[in-house]
């Protein structure tokens, strides 16, 4: 039995320079060519394509020795940008030397970049990692499972009150023996963490040796008319740009705000600034009472401490401000 080639032979080279020659000398298409030879219409297309390559003639001016280049600059770039961003992420395992902590960091990560790159990267073998992919949890491993299970369930019980310290008395007093540096490793990798007092800041201090005003109010904030007490204070607001901190005038018979002024600082020109706008929308006659806590602001001199506390407390007309300097 005679067995039949499954392809057929390659075309001569002669025979491929002529049918190249009769589209590009002669002008024919490719589909006239290709009838007129036997060949398919792609196989003649792809000759013409190589013949083009081989003469450097293409589109974006560059010869195929050029365009090889390009291609294998371009990827040694992206090569570098993959181990900068590997670097970014996992720099830290470098300073550690624990191969297992690569290991875990290389399985999260290598369905983003090549097994390859992140093992040459990190300085391990490409056989360790996947004979450690295979390898089944060692009971260390299972217990630290088991034990995050009963940490976490204690720290959503407590509405993430609790840190390491009662977590692990909690442990104990359901009979897991288990030690605290233990809970606090397993609760730092979980990203568990207790309730953490942050320290309020003061936007008032009351500053010793300095002159109170005295209270024109006796504790009635209920006037008759517009214009007759305002009171002011200063809070803190959190932003995109950090802290700031608002000073505010408010009516108190319409409970409006009638001035304001915000600053990244607590200095004097924060409070003046909210009163001189006050002053100027508002325009009130004399008898005005301007009321505020017995206080400055941190961080002022001994001067500009007391122009505080007189403006505080005054009587408000057109020579406002040259009352509270006199008095100062």
């Amino acid at each position: 039995m005679v067995s039949v080639p499954r392809t057929r032979p390659p075309y001569p080279e002669s025979f491929r320079r002529e049918a190249v020659a009769l589209v590009r000398r002669e002008g024919r298409s490719i589909r006239d060519v290709a009838d007129s030879l036997g060949v398919s219409q792609q196989t003649l297309r792809t000759w013409v394509k190589q013949v083009a390559l081989d003469a450097g003639e293409r589109d974006d001016g560059l010869t195929s020795v050029e365009r090889d280049e390009l291609r294998e600059l371009r990827r040694r770039v992206r090569r570098l940008e993959q181990e900068r961003e590997i670097l970014k992420q996992g720099g830290g395992l470098l300073r550690e030397r624990d191969a297992v902590s690569c290991f875990r960091f290389i399985a999260a990560k290598k369905a983003t970049f090549p097994i390859s790159l992140l093992c040459s990267v990190l300085g391990v073998s490409r056989s360790g990692f996947h004979a450690w992919e295979r390898r089944s949890p060692s009971p260390r491993v299972l217990s630290d499972a088991w034990l995050l299970e009963r940490i976490r369930a204690i720290h959503a019980r407590t509405r993430g009150v609790y840190g390491a310290p009662r977590v692990h008395a909690q442990l104990r007093h359901e009979g897991v023996c288990v030690g605290r540096k233990r809970v606090e490793r397993l609760m730092r990798e979980a990203g568990l963490s207790g309730l953490i007092k942050t320290k309020r800041s003061k936007t008032t201090i009351r500053v010793p040796g300095v002159r109170t005003a005295p209270d024109l109010v006796a504790r009635d904030f209920a006037p008759n008319a517009p214009d007759r007490l305002w009171c002011a204070d200063i809070t803190y607001v959190r932003t995109w740009e950090g802290w700031l901190y608002l000073a505010a005038v408010i009516d108190c018979h319409s409970r409006r705000i009638v001035g304001w002024a915000m600053a990244d600082h607590l200095r004097a020109d924060l409070v003046v600034d909210a009163l001189e706008m006050a002053i100027a929308r508002r325009r009130p006659g004399p008898g005005l009472i301007h009321h505020s806590d017995a206080g400055s602001q941190p961080g002022l001199n001994r001067s500009s401490q007391q122009l505080v506390l007189a403006v505080n407390v005054s009587t408000a007309g057109d020579d406002w401000l040259v009352r509270a300097a006199k008095r100062a």
